[in-house]
């Protein structure tokens, strides 16, 4: 292995660049796995790690990607051996761990998941950090009373997004019915029933967040946004809904009381990708590649990492569907 491909972020007095370079094993993380990278995916924390302040990124120069899929060169650890097919999501790939936006990646052995059987390569990035979140938040919701045989009405927010577009096409696949999908612009209505949403809810029928207590119109939420959008929502919640929330796309504050929780007895479920511990990972990512296996069905496209930039821009203008991964 001599040198290859790989995305590189750069800081030159406070401005971020980033863009294709010729790296070496040497430029690469510490750990005790090499694998021979071949899909990683763009995900929203990818965006933010390339941006200047993007509070991703803790030490530069960086190779960002927060995920990864492919075939293991080398360990020195005996529970994977060379040629064995895994996958990496989450805890420090991306941000102080050199990530999978690169030909190689050296992985500490305590991050890597084997690839489940049923599931390829390709279809582990088409899940990847956004379907792994997407299946936490579900299963987070199904803990706390969600199921289909109860018919509650659901809305997902973000519901074209990464997260947004897996959680739909899982929820419909396993049979729920009364899936509701939030929308910003009129073009992604057809998009969102296409992923099996039954209802289209546009923003601006959220209404304003103007009373502790609104009616009652959803039992679980799935939110990937945040800010405005999860306060506005909250008020509308079934006495002892749930919403599980995963994302702040639409900024980090909430704006709310706590009359929903003591009189409704709701329960806000916070959901965090990044550092569930590995002796959980096996099981979830089986079910993602049995019952909740939607990566044949669902919006996503292929791309080279050359072409990662614009993708990283359509992400930062919110003209990005479904899932993106980068073919290595």
């Amino acid at each position: 292995m001599n040198s290859f491909k790989a995305i590189v972020v750069k800081e030159n007095n406070g401005e971020v660049t980033y863009g294709q370079e010729n790296v070496t094993i040497n430029d690469l993380s510490e750990g005790e796995v090499v694998i021979k990278v071949a899909y990683s995916s763009v995900n929203y924390k990818d965006m933010l790690a390339v941006q200047t302040k993007g509070g991703v990124i803790r030490n530069y120069p960086m190779i960002p990607g927060i995920d990864l899929s492919g075939t293991v060169v080398s360990s020195s650890d005996n529970r994977f051996h060379k040629g064995q097919n895994v996958i990496v999501t989450g805890f420090a790939m991306g941000m102080t761990h050199t990530g999978g936006f690169s030909e190689y990646a050296r992985i500490p052995a305590n991050w890597i998941v084997p690839l489940p059987e049923g599931l390829s390569l390709k279809e582990a990035m088409v899940f990847g950090t956004a379907g792994f979140t997407a299946a936490l938040s579900i299963m987070a919701l199904e803990k706390n009373g969600m199921s289909p045989d109860k018919n509650p009405n659901i809305l997902v927010t973000g519901s074209t997004g990464g997260v947004g577009s897996i959680a739909l096409k899982i929820l419909s696949q396993i049979g729920y019915k009364n899936i509701n999908a939030l929308i910003r612009k009129e073009s992604q209505a057809t998009v969102a029933q296409s992923l099996g949403a039954t209802n289209i809810i546009h923003a601006d029928e959220l209404g304003e967040n103007n009373k502790p207590l609104n009616k009652q119109i959803y039992h679980y939420v799935l939110d990937t946004v945040g800010g405005e959008v999860a306060s506005a929502i909250i008020p509308q919640l079934y006495y002892s809904g749930s919403m599980s929330l995963c994302g702040n796309a639409g900024g980090i504050q909430l704006s709310t009381t706590v009359l929903p929780l003591i009189l409704r007895g709701i329960n806000l479920l916070g959901i965090d990708s990044v550092n569930v511990p590995i002796d959980e990972r096996d099981s979830i990512w089986t079910k993602m590649a049995n019952e909740w296996n939607i990566t044949k069905t669902t919006l996503s496209r292929e791309i080279s990492l050359e072409e990662i930039p614009k993708t990283i821009n359509d992400v930062k203008n919110g003209k990005h569907l479904g899932r993106t991964i980068v073919k290595l």
